[in-house]
């Protein structure tokens, strides 16, 4: 599929790098304990043969139990929560274990998920995309859609459903930015960054004018900034980084403080939703009234 992203520039020979004088200071070395290192941005192949950066060697969801469990299908697994604790007396579901739905997101899209995609006008981009089991139930109608993930096992595992993903943060570029009809937010993925207004803001500068986002709150009036790691039942797990968790109350906030308007608000088997629409600009076609490529 032509979701083309643009060449990388070539780089033009330089000149030798001067002698250093006996006296200058060493350079300085970055420190990598603190940040995630990176392959040269040269190598991997994307869908339709397109040349893509590679991503992230290290890092959340992708060196720690979430790879073994998309293998397999399977969990459990967790997000652990490591500060702020947990309440006191939370309910099941809601303490020191979050649970993670592997099972759900790596079979095929229930009642609740079809709902969500009857209301998809493509093109659609799909934030957080997991094993893409909804990228790939949206190429089966003819809907042109793409999965974004840091996971290369979920990237893999949504190719091989027939869906086209990228292994990209959706805080760096994207393709067809400013051009998708619909932007999917699903199965807590809200909750990217640790902050859903930088996350939404961003989302807003991806999605076209007039265009609509479907997101997936979590169960009950919460809100919270959390710091969490991937965890198995054995007790493997990855690093620690940044999450969030929304109610539907809290993300409508949320959503407004970053520009969305919310139009759509209903429940579906205990799971929350939103529908949050782009205003247009005056006197600018919407998202709606456009078709074909992003």
């Amino acid at each position: 599929m032509p979701y083309d992203t643009d060449p990388a520039p070539a780089r033009r020979p330089t000149d030798p790098a001067p002698a250093r004088r006996p006296t200058d200071p060493a350079p300085a070395r970055r420190s990598t304990s603190a940040a995630v290192r990176r392959r040269p941005r040269t190598a991997a192949a994307g869908p339709a043969g397109r040349q893509e950066p590679d991503g992230p060697v290290a890092g959340p969801w992708i060196d720690d139990p979430y790879a073994h469990a998309l293998g397999t299908g399977r969990g459990p697994l967790y997000l652990r929560r490591l500060f702020p604790p947990a309440p006191p007396h939370a309910a099941a579901g809601e303490g020191r274990l979050l649970p993670l739905d592997v099972e759900r997101w790596c079979a095929a899209p229930d009642a609740v998920d079809t709902g969500v995609l009857d209301r998809c006008t493509g093109p659609v981009l799909d934030v957080g995309c997991g094993p893409g089991r909804l990228v790939a139930a949206l190429a089966a109608r003819g809907v042109r859609a793409l999965g974004v993930d840091v996971s290369p096992a979920a990237v893999a595992r949504t190719r091989r459903r027939g869906g086209t993903a990228l292994r990209r943060s959706v805080f760096d570029r994207l393709p067809g930015e400013g051009r998708w009809g619909t932007v999917l937010l699903m199965d807590g993925n809200v909750g990217i960054g640790g902050d859903p207004v930088a996350l939404l803001a961003r989302l807003r500068t991806v999605a076209a004018p007039g265009s609509r986002l479907l997101a997936e709150a979590a169960r009950g009036d919460v809100d919270e900034h959390l710091t969490v790691r991937v965890e198995d039942a054995h007790g493997r797990h990855g690093r620690p980084f940044p999450w969030a968790r929304l109610g539907a109350t809290a993300l409508r906030r949320a959503a407004e403080t970053a520009g969305w308007s919310v139009t759509d608000r209903w429940t579906a088997q205990e799971r929350p939703f939103l529908e949050l629409r782009r205003p247009p600009p005056p006197g600018r076609p919407t998202a709606a009234g456009r078709h074909g490529h992003p």
